[in-house]
């Protein structure tokens, strides 16, 4: 049996975090979750999480410092799917080098979707490296 896929959620809203960290977990997946993106470098090194689900603004370290210096230390390096409010998901996204977005308020199918694309396409890429 493998081993749970690993989601790193990093939010400053304790409802977002509570809500898809039970979510995921209900589905299987092995969460841990932050509230900047401080604590999330932290969790990242030490974890090796599967996909990093990435709220921008966020205090002390926003969602852009976090990607810019997340991507600086030795991989590898989980894909980044950003998580936000406004209109400007999928260019924040390319902006900030993640792989992709999901707009707030998202529905947990799409949630749910997106996590699998992403880890099964991360699982697919080091399996033929």
């Amino acid at each position: 049996m493998a081993a749970p896929r690993r989601v790193l959620v990093v939010d400053d809203d304790q409802d977002v975090l509570t809500l898809v960290s039970e979510v995921l977990t209900d589905e299987g997946l092995s969460v841990r979750t932050a509230r900047n993106g401080m604590d999330a470098l932290a969790i990242a090194a030490s974890w090796s999480p599967d996909l990093i689900l990435l709220d921008i603004q966020m205090p002390i370290m926003d969602g852009w410092e976090f990607v810019r210096t997340y991507r600086q230390s030795p991989g590898p390096h989980a894909p980044i799917i950003v998580l936000t409010g406004g209109r400007s998901g999928p260019a924040y996204a390319r902006e900030a080098g993640a792989q992709g977005s999901l707009p707030k308020p998202f529905s947990l199918s799409r949630l749910l979707a997106v996590i699998d694309e992403q880890t099964s396409r991360a699982s697919r890429a080091s399996s033929a490296a």
